[in-house]
């Protein structure tokens, strides 16, 4: 008989809005019911997806925790991470980079992508390799290539002798070293053979990310057009939205196709900016990502980032030299707190940006993303001041949840 895990009291965030002293049962490593409590509020005010239920008998094996004062979300999902612990996912090995997932699990991201850094193509050929064999196991969501198919003048923290043009060939020979995995690559689509490998990833099923660019409105329309559906990190590493030149921003934010990917650490972004893509795009096109490097969950020092070097001070990343903001320290349940503490957004729209939303984007929204029967039990527990107290993963404790 597989374990039974019984939730209770908590404040659950369901598809349709927050149930109030909810309950959710796991049994092994699925959702099978949520239970009695009052309606949902801050969604539609519809029933919900599966109306009140008597919990199912308690018996051997069963574990009960009383969750009153917390709140239970979504495992998050992080489409955009480097590393973190120390580790980079670019270093091309399993122990690095499971300890960079490792990491964020235990900060509340339960599903992630593995970002590479621009390099060699043969050194990402193998990067792609090694990250390919965690997905098919199932610690990763799949592989993005960020980079180097990027713009030169936006780069970021992106060695530039690297930076080459999207030649279709080349945009292949990455897809088939991630052996069917890789899910996303960012690209600046003014780049000679942008538009047409933009096509290419598209008709591939793999998603076209619009990044590190130098392009103005109308050709962003044109890569949209092509099947551009992601915007890198909005607003960071291209150029600023203008009354007369409004440059991919607008184009960006305009397009229903578009998901606008955005670092919510007070660094990349003021709270206005934020303010203004979810007013813009709606909440249904965001999606909160960390762009993580290696000292996520560390401390200050000196990192690697691809072949530069990092330097963290306050817990902001920098190149060591150039000074370019160099990716971030985030992890999700930060991100978490600051969207709905400090931006103002509700409970339900932080979950959209951080679970649901990618999991949809990513075709996984059958498996993850939203609390739901019949999905894995992948759940974040937070205090009363929305500050990680517990993560749970295929109905595991990664962090376990400690009531008085």
């Amino acid at each position: 008989m597989s374990k039974r895990t019984v939730l209770t009291g908590a404040r659950v965030v369901l598809p349709d809005g927050v149930r109030e002293d909810g309950r959710l049962t796991v049994e092994g490593t699925t959702l099978v019911a949520d239970g009695p409590g009052t309606s949902p509020s801050g969604g539609t005010g519809a029933p919900s997806a599966t109306g009140p239920q008597d919990p199912p008998a308690a018996g051997p094996g069963t574990e009960t925790l009383d969750l009153t004062g917390h709140w239970i979300v979504p495992g998050f999902v992080d489409l955009h991470v480097h590393g973190g612990g120390g580790a980079s996912f670019s270093a091309g090995t399993h122990q690095e980079s499971l300890t960079a997932i490792d990491t964020h699990r235990r900060h509340g991201t339960t599903t992630m992508v593995a970002s590479t850094v621009t390099g060699d193509l043969d050194d990402l050929s193998r990067q792609a390799g090694s990250l390919s064999e965690l997905a098919e196991q199932g610690d990763l969501a799949g592989v993005h290539f960020e980079g180097p198919f990027i713009s030169c003048n936006r780069r970021g923290a992106h060695e530039e002798s690297l930076l080459r043009d999207p030649d279709p060939a080349d945009v292949r020979k990455l897809l088939d070293a991630a052996r069917g995995r890789a899910v996303m690559m960012t690209l600046a689509p003014e780049r000679r053979g942008g538009l047409e490998s933009v096509r290419l990833l598209a008709d591939s099923g793999v998603i076209a990310a619009i990044g590190h660019t130098d392009d103005g409105y109308e050709g962003t329309r044109e890569a949209i057009e092509a099947g551009a559906t992601v915007a890198t990190h909005l607003f960071n590493a291209m150029p600023p939205l203008g009354h007369r030149q409004p440059g991919p921003v607008a184009a960006l934010l305009e397009d229903e196709r578009i998901t606008v990917e955005l670092i919510n650490d007070g660094v990349h972004l003021h709270p206005a900016a934020l303010q203004l893509a979810f007013r813009a795009a709606g909440r249904d096109r965001v999606a909160f990502i960390t762009d993580a490097m290696g000292a996520a969950g560390m401390g200050d020092g000196r990192y690697p980032l691809g072949n530069l070097e990092v330097e963290v001070r306050d817990g902001v990343a920098r190149l060591v030299e150039g000074d370019s903001i160099a990716g971030s320290t985030l992890t999700l349940d930060q991100a978490f707190k600051r969207a709905v503490t400090i931006d103002g957004l509700p409970v339900t729209d932080a979950v959209a940006a951080l679970s649901a939303n990618p999991a949809r984007l990513l075709g996984v929204a059958d498996r993850v993303g939203s609390l739901e029967p019949g999905k894995l039990a992948d759940l974040v527990v937070l205090d009363e001041n929305f500050d990680l107290a517990g993560v749970m993963r295929h109905g595991t404790w990664v962090v376990p949840v400690h009531t008085p």
